[in-house]
């Protein structure tokens, strides 16, 4: 079984001013964490990093400077929106049996939930890491509650998501063909009609957004000893 890596790291980036994966974070920068983590995967046979084109030199360097200039890691340039980058990510691997795909905002990926969601899309095809939500969750229009979800059945989605090469490439080919533009990898393919596996996520598997989430990733540093 041949694994193949997109990490999404061309994000605009607007509220810290600066490209977050870039960021450091305790000794450092934000992409790397997640980057540790795939490496270690025995099956991985290709990795692609998707960045902006402003930020292809910054890469490159960081890459050679911490000895990860290794003939499987890939560097090419995104698109416009996400689903642009991961799409060209998709068509910059070599034919692979399943392909994980992660955001590089999300630093603290484990190794152990990258090894469950790799066995349970060998298994299911299409496999997602979500956790259920803790508040309530109201619909608010123009400052005022609509209604308010069923908190039972909802949940937090994160990244990666992990898939068949074959089922997620035709997923974006029918999606760019149809102008169609999903929120994550997983709504390509369930508007196939395909059922989507969920596991139990990290909440620690954070996305790094805000600088009040930057603050929190370098406390998370401590906590989990890294």
């Amino acid at each position: 079984m041949k694994l193949g890596v997109i990490i999404a790291a061309a994000g605009q980036s607007k509220r810290l001013g600066h490209n977050k994966v870039l960021m450091e974070l305790g000794e450092k920068v934000v992409l790397f964490y997640s980057l540790e983590q795939f490496i270690k995967v025995p099956s991985l046979s290709q990795l692609v990093i998707v960045v902006r084109a402003q930020d292809e030199l910054e890469v490159r360097e960081l890459l050679e400077r911490e000895g990860y200039n290794i003939p499987i890691i890939q560097i090419v340039v995104g698109g416009k929106e996400r689903q642009d980058s991961v799409y060209v990510g998709l068509k910059a691997l070599d034919m692979c049996d399943i392909v994980a795909i992660h955001d590089g905002a999300r630093p603290f990926i484990s190794y152990e939930l990258i090894d469950r969601l790799i066995d349970e899309a060998i298994k299911y095809g299409a496999v997602i890491p979500a956790s259920p939500v803790k508040e309530t969750i109201k619909v608010v229009k123009e400052g005022y509650v609509e209604s308010t979800l069923p908190r039972e059945f909802l949940w937090s989605v994160q990244t990666p998501q992990v898939f068949r090469y074959k089922l997620i490439l035709n997923a974006y080919e029918e999606a760019f063909r149809d102008e169609f533009y999903g929120t994550d990898d997983a709504s390509l393919v369930e508007r196939l009609g395909y059922k989507v596996r969920v596991v139990p996520g990290e909440y620690t598997n954070l996305k790094i957004t805000t600088r009040e989430d930057l603050e929190i990733a370098q406390r998370y540093i401590k906590l989990l000893n890294l």
